[in-house]
C-alpha cells in the first residue's frame, strides 16, 4: 500500500511540476506587432506580474500604479506582463493600435503588452488556463493579477479590485524579489 501511494504521490508531483515549467512556455505577439516572444525565453528567472486589461474599465486608473511598479522593482527583476481582454462587457473593444496608444499617451506604460486574448472561464487562452489551475482561479473581472516567482511557479493571485500598492501585493512582490 504504501509503495502504491508513493507511485501515486510522484505522480502527482511530477505532474504538476511538468505544468509549473511549462506555464511560461508560450509564445505572444508584442501588441501592435509582428514581433513574437517567448515568455519562458523572454522572461526566466525573473518575478512576472501578470494582468489582463481593458482601456475602458473602472479599474483602468491601475496602469499607474502598474508602471510605477514596474519602474521601482524593474532593476530588482520584477517584470509586469499586460493581457488586454474584451472578455468583461467589452470593455476593452479598440484595436490593438488603439489600445497601445491609449496605454502610452494616457498612462506613460512601458512594461510589456502582449496580444489581445481571452482570460474568461470556459474560452482562455491556454495559457490563462494554467494560471487559473495553478492559482485556482480564473479572472473575473479586468485587472485580475497573477504573481509569479523567479522558478515560473504561481505565488498568490489577487483580485481586480487590489491595487497595484496595495500592502499584501507590494510584500508579495519584495518577498518574490
Amino acid at each position: 500500500m504504501r509503495i502504491l501511494f508513493g507511485v501515486f504521490f510522484l505522480m502527482a508531483v511530477s505532474t504538476s511540476t511538468a505544468t509549473e515549467d511549462a506555464l511560461l512556455d508560450h509564445d505572444f505577439r508584442r501588441l501592435a506587432s509582428d514581433q513574437v516572444v517567448n515568455l519562458g525565453d523572454a522572461y526566466a528567472g525573473k518575478v512576472l506580474l501578470i494582468v489582463n486589461t481593458a482601456s475602458k474599465c473602472g479599474n483602468t486608473p491601475q496602469y499607474e500604479g502598474l508602471e510605477k511598479l514596474y519602474q521601482q522593482y524593474g532593476d530588482d527583476g520584477l517584470v509586469v506582463l499586460g493581457f488586454p481582454s474584451n472578455d468583461f462587457l467589452g470593455q476593452e473593444p479598440g484595436t490593438e493600435e488603439q489600445i497601445q496608444e491609449f496605454c502610452r499617451l494616457t498612462y506613460k506604460v512601458a512594461f510589456p503588452m502582449f496580444e489581445k486574448i481571452t482570460v474568461k472561464k470556459g474560452d482562455a487562452h491556454p495559457f490563462y488556463e494554467q494560471l487559473a489551475a495553478m492559482a485556482g482561479t480564473y479572472p473575473t473581472w479586468n485587472f485580475h493579477k497573477y504573481l509569479i516567482g523567479r522558478d515560473g511557479r504561481t505565488i498568490s493571485e489577487f483580485s481586480p479590485r487590489t491595487k497595484p500598492y496595495d500592502k499584501d501585493l507590494v510584500a508579495a512582490i519584495e518577498a518574490a524579489l
